[in-house]
């Protein structure tokens, strides 16, 4: 196994290499949380998204991208420092990058030592797996990283006067940590699990206040010969599905259909499930917990779907005054623009909702790419084919024209963007962890192809660096026939042919990533 603790050996050149850096391109790189392609530049019927349609005109949108394990701390570590899970070693939400790889260089840090001002703001990493005063990984930014100002009406995220006066007689200070924030719901005794009755303007909310200032840093940085890498994370649209009235007004519930499948497919195994964790963790008053043999009806289920949606939107306008500052400093056509969903989300199909599987709806998000101003970059394009998250840290830094990184995992997505026809790999990969009944815990990996998903769930020590182990479950799903994932095919003497060359591409991983499965 490779040791996680890894110098790269990066070609840190001086930027007079490049030409002078005025002529370097900036980076724009926008993340948003829990987007799944619900979009209408994915092709989705419902969605009011003007401006996701506004960049797809600009560059390439991949249809076919997932996230290396659909759960934010992980997904994001592996992003941004270009390595797989098993190789971070951040499989969940409390580890810390850099306890266990110290010596990492994190992309927008790889930009930083290349001559790049970095800046950064909202949501780049997982405020919970790295270090740092406000826990935002000092090292990777030119600048201390930018705190949202807040709204002094608002309180966890809601304008609600009862919440806000409730959270505010008992913590009159915002919360220090996400761990915090959880522990004040649970104090006021829950809150609710959205909010769309407040006709307020977009700062009221704290998306809205991350585009202002980004949009005003965009200004600024435009005016210096340095070119720039500016991080902005917006939050929605995470739990709670809170927006402005306006956003909400865009849709009604009834135009949202439930999910077809509301059950695990047939022969899956029963570990795959998981009981909506993050909605059902009673910190939300409106959704049975867990604990509650009550399921969340379709009535509510609809209000849920809804107010996705209505935070989409209301993202969708923040990322329209980022195009609009650009446009307007004149460096739109010197800016690489790059905008990624850290996964998936699950509307109740398989009973489940959130995050946190192998499944196509927890794996597949939202991958858009566009350098408007280099002719090589094709535009208006769509990518089938599979890609991965971590094929990011490689392909901006091709973009940028700086040095290669080595030893990191993925892969320069550079020739499908100048040729859109390009395969660029065989299959997409990710992974999630269950409790195996009445054992350890075990990991399982899924791959992705054009049409199909393999899943094994392999007996591995992960935590403890095992990398042998038996296969005790396989998963097989056609999107081509079935992309309601309703039967587990793996058994299925018709897709003998189909298991046996996924069987060829899992083998394939295995071996260069060093998995033995006898």
């Amino acid at each position: 196994m490779n040791s996680p603790k890894r110098l790269f050996l990066l070609a840190l050149l001086p930027a007079v290499l490049w030409g002078g850096s005025s002529d370097r391109p900036n980076v724009l790189f926008i993340s948003v949380d829990d987007l799944k392609p619900v979009l209408s530049s994915y092709g989705d019927p419902i969605a009011k998204t003007p401006n996701f349609d506004r960049l797809a005109e600009m560059g390439v949108t991949f249809t076919n991208a997932h996230a290396q394990q659909a759960v934010c701390g992980p997904s994001r570590a592996s992003l941004l420092t270009g390595l797989r899970p098993d190789r971070t070693q951040v499989w969940d939400l409390s580890t810390k990058i850099r306890s266990v790889n110290p010596e990492v260089i994190t992309l927008p840090q790889y930009f930083k030592d290349n001559g790049y001002e970095t800046l950064g703001i909202g949501k780049i990493f997982d405020a919970r797996s790295v270090q740092g005063p406000a826990e935002d990984d000092p090292i990777s930014w030119s600048r201390p990283y930018l705190q949202d100002p807040g709204n002094p009406d608002e309180a966890l995220g809601y304008i609600n006067p009862q919440i806000v006066s409730e959270v505010r007689q008992i913590f009159p200070d915002p919360p220090a940590s996400y761990g915090e924030e959880l522990a004040r719901r649970k104090a006021i005794g829950g809150v609710p699990a959205f909010e769309g009755t407040y006709d307020v303007p977009d700062e009221g909310y704290g998306d809205g206040r991350i585009a202002a200032i980004a949009a005003g840093l965009i200004e600024e940085l435009s005016a210096t010969d340095q070119p720039f890498f500016l991080g902005v994370g917006f939050n929605k649209p995470h739990l709670p599905f809170n927006a402005p009235k306006k956003y909400w007004d865009l849709y009604s519930a009834s135009d949202f259909e439930l999910a077809k499948i509301s059950s695990l497919p047939e022969g899956a195994p029963s570990y795959h499930f998981q009981p909506s964790w993050e909605i059902r963790n009673g910190h939300y008053l409106d959704i049975p917990p867990q604990s509650s043999p009550q399921t969340i009806d379709s009535e509510m289920a609809q209000t849920l779907i809804h107010g996705y949606y209505a935070c989409v939107s209301y993202v969708d306008a923040q990322l329209g005054k980022l195009l609009d500052a650009l446009e307007e400093s004149g460096e739109l056509e010197n800016t690489i623009i790059v905008l990624w969903g850290d996964h998936g989300y699950h509307f109740g199909d398989h009973g489940m909702w959130c995050k946190h599987t192998n499944y196509e709806q927890a794996t597949r998000t939202v991958l858009m790419i566009a350098e408007p101003g280099n002719p090589a970059v094709a535009q208006s394009e769509l990518y089938t084919h599979p890609v991965e998250l971590v094929d990011l840290y490689r392909t901006i830094a091709d973009l940028a024209q700086l040095p290669q990184p080595v030893d990191i995992d993925g892969m320069s997505l550079v020739p499908v963007l100048e040729n859109p026809e390009t395969r660029a790999k065989d299959y997409a990969v990710s992974q999630f962890h269950r409790k195996y009944p009445g054992g350890d815990r075990i990991m399982g990996y899924a791959w992705r192809s054009d049409r199909y998903r393999y899943i094994e769930w392999i007996d591995l020590r992960y935590t403890e660096g095992d990398r042998t182990g038996a296969v005790l479950d396989r998963e097989l799903y056609d999107y081509q026939e079935d992309p309601l994932e309703s039967r587990n095919l793996a058994d299925d003497p018709a897709y003998a042919v189909a298991l046996a060359q996924m069987q060829d591409l899992a083998a394939d991983y295995k071996a260069k990533q060093g998995l033995v499965t006898p």
